[in-house]
Formats: C-alpha cells, sequence, structure tokens
C-alpha cells in the first residue's frame, strides 16, 4: 500500500506525466470516495480479491483511492487494504465537482490501458473485471457501463427505487443506447470501464467538469464522437448499494432527476394521476356497489382498474427489483412526484443543488 498528494493549487490541470508514454498497466481502478467509512472497505477488499496468477494487483493493474476531503475514516479504512494507492484530492477548482475533480485527480496517476471509474459503495464479483475488459474489447466499445444489481433497505427505497429504475430503463433503453445510430446516451457512474485513450480524446472528467451527472455527460460524448458505447445492467458483475438514509436519497435523486428526465414536473403530475388511478378506481367501485348495488358499473370499474394495474406493474417490472419490492411500489409513487417536484424546482427555480456538504449549480 503506498498514499500520494496530488496538490492541484498552483496549477488544476497538471499535465498526465503518462500521457506520452505508453501504458504500463492493463488496467486502473479509479476510486473516488468523499466520507465513505461505511462501505468504502467492502468495495476496495471486492476489487482487491479480482487479482489472479497472471493478473497480480501491483504488477498488472492497480487500485487508486482519491480521497474527495474525508472527514470520517475513509482514508485510513483504505490505506489498511494492501495494494491500494491512496491519493489525496486538493480542494476542487472553481467551476469543477468534487466527483469530476477526484475522478480527473486519479486519471492522472493512472496508468493503465483501461480506465475503471466506480464508486466506493459498489461491490465487485471475483474475475469480472477481467470479463468486463474482454467485453468491451469483442463488442468494440470504448466505453462500457454497467448499471449494477442495486441493494435497498427500509420501506422508502424499496418502494422508490424500482420505480425510478423502471424509468430510467424506459428513458435510456439499452438497447437504443448501444445502437450508434440513435441518439440516446447513458452511463451509470458506478461502474465505466472506459479505453484510455478513448478518455483522452473527449477530454476526460475535465470536459465535464460542472456537470452534476457527468457520467451521462460523457457517455454523449463517447456516443456523439461514435467511439463505440456499450451499457447494460449487469447483476453478476457488481451491486451497489446508494443510499444508507432516507435524508442521502432525497438529496440524491433531488440533485439527478431533473437532469436525468427532462420533463419532471409533467412526469410528477403523471405519477400522482396514476396514483389516484391505482387506489381510486377499487375505493369507487366499492361506493358505487354499496350505494347503488349496481354490479355492473362497480365490475367495469375494476376491469379498467385491473388493465390499470397491468399496465403498472408491467413497467416497474423493467426495474429488475425484486417481485416484492415491485409489489409494494405504488407506496413510493407520492414520494416520486414529490421528488420530482423539489429536483425542479432545485433546478430551475433556486438554481442551487447539494450533495454531500457542497453546493453546486443547478440546471446542468
Amino acid at each position: 500500500m503506498s498514499r500520494l498528494v496530488f496538490d492541484s493549487s498552483s496549477d488544476p490541470y497538471p499535465v498526465n506525466t503518462f500521457l506520452e508514454t505508453a501504458s504500463s498497466y492493463s488496467l486502473s481502478v479509479i476510486v473516488p470516495a468523499r466520507n465513505e467509512e461505511d462501505c468504502v472497505g467492502d468495495c476496495l477488499r471486492s476489487l482487491a480479491a479480482q487479482s489472479e496468477p497472471g493478473w497480480e494487483l501491483g504488477r498488472e493493474w492497480e487500485i487508486l483511492l482519491v480521497d474527495d476531503g474525508s472527514t470520517d475514516r475513509t482514508r485510513a479504512i483504505a490505506q489498511g487494504i494492501a495494494g491500494v494507492t491512496v491519493m489525496e484530492a486538493a480542494a476542487p477548482p472553481k467551476g469543477w465537482t468534487g466527483k469530476a475533480h477526484a475522478c480527473w485527480t486519479g486519471w492522472l496517476a493512472a496508468r493503465g490501458e483501461w480506465l475503471l471509474f466506480t464508486d466506493a459503495d459498489t461491490v465487485h464479483e471475483p474475475g469480472h473485471l477481467r470479463l468486463a475488459m474482454i467485453e468491451a474489447e469483442r463488442h468494440k466499445a470504448g466505453m462500457l457501463s454497467y448499471s449494477p444489481r442495486q441493494v435497498v433497505t427500509g420501506l422508502a427505497q424499496r418502494t422508490l427505487m424500482p420505480l425510478i429504475f423502471s424509468e430510467l430503463s424506459m428513458t435510456y433503453s439499452p438497447a437504443k443506447i448501444n445502437d450508434p445510430e440513435t441518439h440516446v446516451a447513458a452511463a451509470n457512474g458506478q461502474f465505466i470501464l472506459v479505453r484510455r485513450e478513448v478518455y483522452q480524446h473527449i477530454g476526460g472528467h475535465e470536459a465535464v467538469a460542472d456537470t452534476v451527472l457527468e457520467d451521462v455527460a460523457l457517455a454523449n460524448l463517447v456516443k456523439r464522437r461514435k467511439l463505440g458505447l456499450r451499457f447494460r445492467y449487469a447483476p453478476e458483475a457488481v451491486s451497489a448499494r446508494m443510499y444508507r438514509s432516507f435524508g442521502a436519497m432525497w438529496e440524491g435523486w433531488t440533485k439527478n432527476l431533473a437532469l436525468l428526465f427532462g420533463n419532471p414536473l409533467p412526469m410528477a403530475g403523471m405519477k400522482l394521476v396514476q396514483f389516484a388511478v391505482i387506489v381510486g378506481i377499487p375505493l369507487l367501485a366499492c361506493f358505487m356497489w354499496q350505494t347503488t348495488g349496481r354490479w355492473t358499473v362497480a365490475g367495469l370499474l375494476l376491469l379498467v382498474w385491473l388493465r390499470a394495474l397491468w399496465g403498472y406493474y408491467r413497467r416497474v417490472a423493467k426495474s429488475h427489483f425484486p417481485f416484492v419490492d415491485c409489489l409494494i411500489s405504488p407506496l413510493g409513487v407520492p414520494l416520486l412526484a414529490a421528488l420530482l417536484w423539489r429536483s425542479w424546482f432545485q433546478h430551475t427555480m433556486t438554481r442551487r443543488v447539494s450533495w454531500k456538504g457542497r453546493e453546486y449549480a443547478g440546471g446542468r
């Protein structure tokens, strides 16, 4: 284990020492982390366990943990894991988000032919880093991104997260993302594998320095320049627990939803109508039967309700969440509507969003 300190105070964009030389590793894994003491250990241990005969950590590939101003035990935990190089990122320069600057800091020291940017809340299954590189090569992808299996706890997460991920799967269809003839592009910042020269060609995180949704912005650059973009759901390779409290989930989706979905207000309204249909129609049917005794009207209402419910669950099933979570997800519809409205308000009216103790300009 080694420790580096990167200070960009005098020059926020120093030249990468390795830009003019051949890569000495097949892969550099870059993990930006800010106050991640509750998950960074599991992440780094799962990465370090990827080593195997002929592909040894520290000889053929490397792990760079970039500490982004943590005030907890993140750095100390990382320093205790063999094979991990721990770096300290300086405070992000004006116009940079913290994560983009931490990723850029890691890149400046990276020596891999491939770069994997992965979040500290991910856990990687054995052997899948090499398989990801093989997959990218096979599909001629300059950038490969995985959507991890999401680990959720508590009623709010279990009802809300399937809704959001089903909407993401509809808005950012993997089939369309992987089709070079479409303009649809997306990536999940929890797992972005990119070839070194592709990252350089698009300008890396410097090109999206002020963008809150930097993963989608990077994917758009790759797609527009026809450098090969591939995206898929990969539960066999990586899992992630995005949020460990309701407050973190509320703040995180407030930051992202208005950028992920270009019409958050109409979408919030549609979700409220959807909730009214799911809850209101059976109540109305019962009322009609109790007050008029007309089974025909009540029965027709129930048929309409069943049809609406079938369409709802077909959509939510695209989230890849467990059956029970999808089943109880209607309880999260009002919460999703509230988050969509709040995200719109923060990005459009206040023009400010916050994340992990920092504020950023909204609308980008």
